[in-house]
């Protein structure tokens, strides 16, 4: 067989060599096992101030293991090593970045070209006088359409890469909020408790002081009922307290990735105290605007309807179209009975008519989509204002109530607990009334920590809305908790 019968099939080969070039440098890049990831952790360093890491085997997984141990066993520790715990130990978030390898595997794959498809048949299988077979004919066919919309297939997988790692930077962001706020709720929780055994010492003592006086005559069964209720009330509220603190807990552990004997570390007693002063953000919308992950993976939704729009336009009438080169040998018998072989070039084209389809009804769904996505991202950027507006807003409000709370209303409430301490020594007053300004006290203090608490979720709610991933974002850890209230009897 010659080798101008090959010319038939170079020909149609040549597409490939022409269309489906590829640098070797972008292969490369793409195929890395991280590709992406390096864009995911320096956006969410930035944002967080934390590392992050994409565990991709056992040994990888061992280090991270013994340093997650390392951060906190037996440990009491703070919102920023919750958070980074939370950042290298949650196994869902190591989910999303698996997310991000498989659009660039997606973008490798289109790089590559379509596999040819190759057929050989042969006829008259030992065939009288001509061997093992008459006739051999073997076809090479290549997808045409796919090679020339091959350059629209990588960008718009491209495209879809650029959102896979934003996406992967939201819900890095999304856990390390929610990990800062269940932080912050815990030891909330456990702060109220410390003060719910301060209200209930002063419970306790005025139930046995009412007893003691009803048994003598001196306190009327109502006022005796009175500090009885109070005292099984407050008793009550403490039980929530502890169960609220647990559960608490138990949600920080669960976001921090955290089970069995990993779940012996400890949280502080109490929230860090109010900042000096707070952070003043003159161009809150602005910065959102340029920051905000949310509004980036819109964008890229919109560039990636656009790309397939494209797409779609460009296979309107012809959805699949195939070149088919090859040949046919034959062998036969001239008049002298000598086997001779005869080979011929075989060209074909393939494709579909659009008779009964003509693109209309797919290009419609693509105009619809694109002004779907067009919209939501301009919803989304509506949004982001008004949310990023009512952060800030919420930021300087709650800190000036819980500054209200700690520099005017509880100093009165310990100012009114001294001067009735006084009277009481001076006996100008009565025991019930001593106690009644000190559960008084008490129940300011536990709104003045509810208060405290309200800022610190704000303030995580406020880099939420800067950044992005602010979901299960509530400006609230829960009902504020106070002092059953109970007047006292007295005489």
């Amino acid at each position: 067989m010659s080798s101008q019968t090959w010319k038939p099939v170079a020909v149609a080969l040549s597409p490939l060599v022409l269309i489906g070039c590829v640098s070797s440098a972008e292969v490369e890049k793409i195929s890395n096992p991280y590709a992406g990831f390096p864009s995911v952790s320096a956006i969410t360093r930035q944002a967080t101030n934390k590392q992050t890491v994409w565990i991709q085997n056992k040994a990888q997984a061992e280090i991270i293991a013994k340093r997650v141990h390392k951060l906190i066993h037996k440990k009491t520790i703070n919102a920023n090593v919750a958070v980074q715990v939370a950042l290298l130990n949650n196994k869902g978030l190591q989910a999303a970045y698996a997310d991000v390898g498989l659009s660039a595997a997606e973008v490798w794959q289109q790089t590559m070209l379509e596999n040819p498809t190759v057929s050989i048949s042969m006829l008259g299988i030992a065939y009288p006088g001509l061997g093992v077979f008459r006739s051999i004919e073997a076809t090479i066919a290549n997808n045409i359409l796919a090679l020339a919309t091959q350059k629209r297939r990588v960008d718009l997988a491209d495209t879809k890469f650029r959102q896979a790692q934003i996406k992967a930077v939201i819900a890095t962001l999304t856990l390390a909020g929610q990990t800062r706020r269940a932080w912050i709720n815990s030891v909330s929780a456990f702060e109220t408790i410390g003060y719910f055994n301060q209200a209930q010492t002063a419970a306790d003592a005025a139930s046995e002081l009412a007893k003691k006086l009803g048994e003598s005559g001196a306190l009327a069964k109502a006022g005796q009922a009175r500090e009885h209720a109070f005292y099984a009330e407050l008793t009550g509220q403490k039980a929530q307290s502890r169960l609220a603190a647990k559960l608490a807990k138990g949600k920080l552990s669960k976001l921090m990735g955290l089970w069995g004997a990993e779940v012996d570390y400890y949280v502080p007693n109490k929230l860090p105290a109010l900042p000096a002063r707070i952070k003043r953000k003159k161009n809150i919308v602005r910065e959102a605007l340029q920051k905000q992950a949310d509004l980036k993976v819109a964008k890229l939704e919109l560039e990636a309807v656009a790309k397939s729009y494209g797409l779609t336009n460009a296979t309107r009438y012809v959805t699949d179209l195939e070149i088919i080169a090859g040949f046919e040998s034959e062998r036969e018998l001239d008049e002298n009975g000598q086997r001779e072989t005869v080979t011929r070039p075989q060209l074909e084209l393939e494709f579909v008519i659009p008779i009964f389809d003509s693109g209309e009804a797919r290009k419609r769904k693509a105009e619809l989509t694109y002004m779907r996505a067009a919209n939501l991202l301009a919803e989304k950027a509506v949004n982001i204002r008004t949310e990023a507006r009512g952060a800030y807003l919420a930021y300087r409000a709650t800190y000036q109530i819980a500054r209200h709370y700690r520099q005017n209303v509880l100093p009165l409430r310990i100012k009114v607990e001294e001067e009735a301490l006084l009277s009481y020594n001076g006996m100008i007053t009565n025991t019930f009334e001593l106690l009644a300004d000190t559960r008084a006290k008490i129940n300011t203090i536990l709104l003045s920590v509810n208060a405290k608490r309200d800022f610190w979720l704000a303030n995580a709610n406020l880099s939420a809305a800067i950044y992005g991933g602010g979901g299960d974002a509530s400006s609230s850890g829960g009902e504020s908790t106070a002092v059953a209230d109970s007047s006292s009897g007295g005489h």
